[in-house]
């Protein structure tokens, strides 16, 4: 490691949990986040400036007026732009050292199954259903870790699914998705920005703990927020034996 980024991650090398070993292990990973919205921006702000090599970021939207009140990589000058880009110009504003890799498409098909396949973990922050129970399927298939994270309103939650483990439940565990009746966005139901930053950030953490082998993560539990009376609570997870995702068999 050479001496600037001895300087730049220092506070995390003091930590003896991290250490150079563990911030070498962070900085030699990548990570995919699918969505540059309020989820995506802390959370890949947070991976950036703590030395992830490789940034995969996917979304196929273009930064709006009304973004500005949560999506915290995006300027009023980046209206009109691809989120991916103004991402990509923010993160290697604070961070030179790492590789962006902007994907402007939806997270889905075969694109998404290679994006996948080559990042060693997956954040979800993305903002609708359908994208999450594929985004599960195939975090599933190629065994790596899914931090998945919601916010709307004033209410958060996020857990981490680890495939590497045949334990581990799954998205479609928790919400099976037949039980799904109507996608619920904050475009018309309304968010508290600052929830989003919370929840992106915990998404950050989560990442960064398992990429850098140390710490505890959410596997098998799932964190719900409180923004509004600021309660947390934690529900234990258990794997559905009859899930045509991660069921044994599979389905």
């Amino acid at each position: 490691m050479e001496d600037d980024s001895l300087l730049r991650y220092s506070r995390h090398i003091l930590l003896p949990r991290i250490g150079i070993e563990g911030q070498n292990r962070i900085a030699g990973s990548s990570a995919l986040v699918i969505g540059a919205g309020g989820l995506g921006c802390p959370a890949s702000l947070y991976l950036a400036s703590a030395g992830v090599g490789k940034i995969t970021l996917c979304d196929d939207d273009v930064v709006d007026l009304t973004n500005l009140q949560r999506q915290i990589l995006h300027t009023t000058q980046s209206v009109g732009m691809p989120k991916v880009d103004s991402a990509k110009i923010a993160l290697e504003a604070v961070n030179p050292e790492i590789s962006i890799l902007p994907v402007r498409a939806r997270a889905s098909g075969a694109l998404l199954r290679e994006l996948v396949e080559k990042a060693d973990l997956v954040i979800d922050a993305s903002d609708n259903f359908s994208t999450r129970h594929e985004v599960n399927r195939i975090c599933h298939e190629f065994a790596r870790p899914l931090v998945s994270g919601a916010a709307i309103r004033f209410d958060g939650q996020i857990s981490v699914f680890d495939f590497r483990d045949p334990a581990s439940p799954c998205y479609h565990c928790l919400y099976p998705m037949e039980a799904v009746d109507e996608e619920i966005r904050c475009a018309v139901m309304g968010v508290f920005s600052p929830l989003v930053g919370m929840i992106g950030s915990m998404q950050a953490m989560e990442a960064l703990k398992i990429l850098g082998g140390f710490g505890k993560s959410l596997a098998g539990r799932l964190l719900v927020v409180d923004g509004e009376g600021m309660h947390c609570r934690e529900i234990r997870l258990k794997k559905d034996p009859s899930c045509p995702v991660c069921g044994s068999p599979p389905s």
